[in-house]
């Protein structure tokens, strides 16, 4: 894999849950397993974790013509382009890499916490003990090694695939095309557009995390896109009025006191 925007394309349709992706995950990344307990459900741990970075998620669901049938959805970090992570991160601990994925350096991050609440899709995670975040980086030092992310390389089906962003979307829908019955691809359309794409065999309404209108929120694109160019330009402008003074009128200096009587001190 040259250094090209890169995207994942998430087949549902093929899907069996098997979780070999998120074990493929925990492994690669050296990730540490949580104690967890049986809540009623196959989805094993419960949510998405600081040490838990891919998440198969199960679901039973009745379609429009009252059939029955399990959604499976891997989920995880989206790689957004217009990432509201990034641009809240005060650290660039969050940052894109050449491949356009979202990356994170646990060097820089200060615990601020402020990527939780403007990521539209809940992804990153804390810990509690370390005071950082976790997230999937797509498993960047594959990819600058010209290998695969390991969930991609560990899916049995070919739910998972990987390369260069215009063939993985003309492929991706293809896929909805030849499913049909209101099959359809998410991701390529918000937020600059994603580096995940899922073909979804059912309406994205059916698959509970996943927004149908993702969008940076509106606070975030306020101070990081206008108040805060803004006050640079701002402080710009006092710097080069302080500046035009200088030239014009020289350094400023003490008045000195010429009146006579004037007392000396």
């Amino acid at each position: 894999m040259s250094n090209m925007e890169l995207v994942k394309m998430i087949d549902l349709s093929r899907c069996t849950a098997c979780r070999g992706c998120q074990v493929a995950c925990k492994q690669w990344n050296e990730l540490p397993a949580s104690k967890t307990k049986n809540w009623g459900s196959y989805q094993n741990p419960a949510d998405l974790e600081w040490n838990t970075w891919t998440l198969i998620r199960f679901q039973e669901y009745v379609d429009a013509k009252g059939r029955f049938k399990w959604l499976f959805r891997k989920d995880g970090c989206m790689h957004c382009t217009d990432a509201a992570c990034v641009k809240v991160c005060p650290t660039q601990a969050l940052y894109h890499t050449e491949f356009g994925t979202v990356a994170f350096d646990p060097e820089r991050c200060i615990g601020c916490k402020d990527c939780i609440p403007a990521c539209p899709f809940n992804i990153p995670r804390f810990n509690e003990q370390t005071k950082k975040i976790g997230k999937c980086d797509l498993c960047l030092s594959r990819l600058r090694a010209n290998k695969p992310p390991a969930c991609v390389l560990s899916c049995p089906t070919g739910a998972l695939s990987i390369g260069p962003k215009a063939e993985m979307i003309e492929k991706a829908y293809k896929r909805a095309k030849a499913l049909g019955e209101g099959a359809s691809v998410y991701g390529d359309k918000f937020v600059g557009g994603t580096h995940v794409i899922y073909v979804l065999p059912e309406p994205v309404s059916a698959y509970p995390g996943l927004p149908e209108n993702p969008s940076v929120p509106l606070p975030i694109i306020l101070w990081k896109d206008v108040l805060k160019p803004a006050s640079v330009i701002a402080g710009g402008g006092v710097l080069a009025a302080a500046f035009l003074h200088y030239i014009l009128h020289g350094p400023k200096r003490p008045v000195e006191d010429t009146q006579e009587g004037g007392s000396e001190i």
